[in-house]
């Protein structure tokens, strides 16, 4: 069986590398090992110029998506004021994921929305967003730089998180580093997660086949990465039938061909 193409979203952050200063595109690596080793391959996808068209194009050459982490969402799009705290908008990231993950859904494509990811998500179904946690909450949620915390998660209810990490009840032992969590939930999505201080950490989209946020890392460890499987195979699941295949196949080697 063919392995899913997952497109796992990046940033544009400027670094020196060697002689060179300018902007790259990125994104950690654990997310491409956990990506390749939930069987799927991994692509990037960049924020970049876009219209409808080019969002349909993307969304036709992958089967699965990642919605990755970073900085934060621009609170403009749910009708607040930017915090003391809160990143500068990164209006070219927020535009290029909000339409790949709203096409996505509306096509049945399975996806993955990771720590910014799931803000994004709420955010793009409708919801809001608490801009600092440390406000909220005196747990640890890993907002030392460079660092992660190990948090305690319980699952609340859902079906694909309960499915795919455990019973209503059940804790999890996460990595997580954020500074800002689901505030009020869009009307569409489902709480699946919270922490021992109540806060949101899982979400999901009862609507559609698989779509689930979480507000932790689980590409950072090995034995976090079931989430990451689950979504290769949903993908795969979804994998055109195998005439079909040959048939873009075919139509590619013809191309070449012509060259």
């Amino acid at each position: 069986m063919a392995k899913p193409l997952i497109g796992v979203t990046a940033s544009l952050e400027r670094a020196v590398f060697g002689e060179w200063d300018e902007r790259f595109a990125m994104v950690p690596e654990t997310y491409l090992v956990a990506v390749a080793e939930g069987g799927g391959i991994p692509l990037l996808l960049p924020p970049q110029p876009f219209d409808d068209a080019d969002i349909t194009r993307v969304l036709d050459a992958i089967d699965g998506l990642v919605i990755s982490g970073g900085a934060d969402v621009d609170p403009g799009r749910y009708g607040a004021e930017r915090g003391p705290h809160t990143d500068d908008p990164r209006y070219d990231r927020d535009d290029w994921e909000v339409e790949l993950v709203l096409g996505a859904i509306r096509r049945g494509m399975p996806v993955l929305a990771i720590c910014r990811g799931v803000q994004l998500l709420n955010v793009a179904l409708g919801g809001t967003l608490a801009q600092h946690v440390p406000d909220i909450s005196d747990a640890d949620h890993g907002g030392t730089p460079g660092g992660f915390a190990r948090a305690d998660v319980r699952i609340t209810g859902g079906a694909l998180v309960r499915e795919v990490l455990g019973s209503a009840g059940d804790r999890l032992s996460v990595h997580c580093h954020h500074h800002q969590v689901l505030d009020r939930v869009a009307d569409s999505l489902v709480v699946a997660a919270r922490g021992e201080d109540g806060l949101i950490e899982a979400v999901e989209l009862p609507s559609a086949p698989f779509v689930v946020g979480v507000q932790w890392h689980p590409e950072q460890h090995e034995s976090d990465r079931r989430l990451f499987r689950a979504l290769a195979d949903a993908a795969a699941d979804a994998l055109p039938c195998d005439a079909g295949r040959e048939e873009r196949t075919d139509r590619a080697a013809g191309l070449l061909e012509h060259r």
